[in-house]
C-alpha cells in the first residue's frame, strides 16, 4: 500500500548535482571543470553577445544597406473601400478610430491614414490621423466631412 510514509521518486529521475571546486576527491578539483587558462577559466568572465570565439561575427558579416529613420510614423492603411463595407455591413456613418478597433482592423495605439482606393458612395465623416488627397476629396464629393485627430505626442505649431 502506498502512502505518504513510503513515496520515493521513480528510479533513475534524482540525480545528484554536480559539486565544483570540492578538491581533489571529488574528482572534479584542479580546475573546476574550466579548463586551463583562457578567458572562460576566470572569474568575472561574461561573454558577448554574438561572440563566436574569435570567429568574424555574423552580425559583422553580413552586408548593411540603407537607413532606418527614427523619426517615421508608422501607420494603417485603410482603403475607401473598406470603409464603404464597413458602413454598409455595420450602417455606420462616424467612422473614427473607436469604430475601427471595435470592428477590428486597427489597434488602439495604431495611426491611421486613409487611402483612396476603392470608392464611397455614402456620405461618411471620417475621422483619421492622415488623408491622402485622392481620398480627401472622394470622401467630400460624396458628401461626407474629413477630420484629422491630432497625435498626443505631436508638436503644436503656433505662430507668434
Amino acid at each position: 500500500m502506498i502512502d505518504l510514509s513510503n513515496l520515493k521518486p521513480a528510479a533513475g529521475s534524482v540525480k545528484n548535482r554536480k559539486r565544483i571546486g570540492r578538491g581533489q576527491g571529488s574528482g572534479r578539483g584542479g580546475t573546476s571543470t574550466r579548463g586551463h587558462k583562457g578567458a572562460q577559466s576566470r572569474s568575472g568572465y561574461s561573454r558577448t553577445r554574438g561572440f563566436e570565439g574569435g570567429q568574424m561575427p555574423l552580425q559583422r558579416v553580413v552586408p548593411k544597406y540603407g537607413f532606418n529613420n527614427i523619426n517615421r510614423v508608422e501607420y494603417k492603411a485603410i482603403n475607401l473601400a473598406t470603409l464603404q463595407t464597413l458602413a454598409d455591413e455595420k450602417q455606420i456613418t462616424d467612422i473614427d478610430l473607436a469604430a475601427l478597433v471595435s470592428v477590428g482592423l486597427v489597434s488602439k495605439r495604431a495611426k491611421v491614414k486613409i487611402l483612396a482606393n476603392g470608392a464611397v458612395t455614402t456620405a461618411l465623416t471620417v475621422k483619421a490621423h492622415a488623408f491622402s488627397q485622392a481620398a480627401r476629396t472622394a470622401i467630400e464629393a460624396a458628401g461626407g466631412k474629413t477630420e484629422l485627430i491630432q497625435s498626443k505626442n505631436a508638436q503644436s505649431t503656433i505662430d507668434a
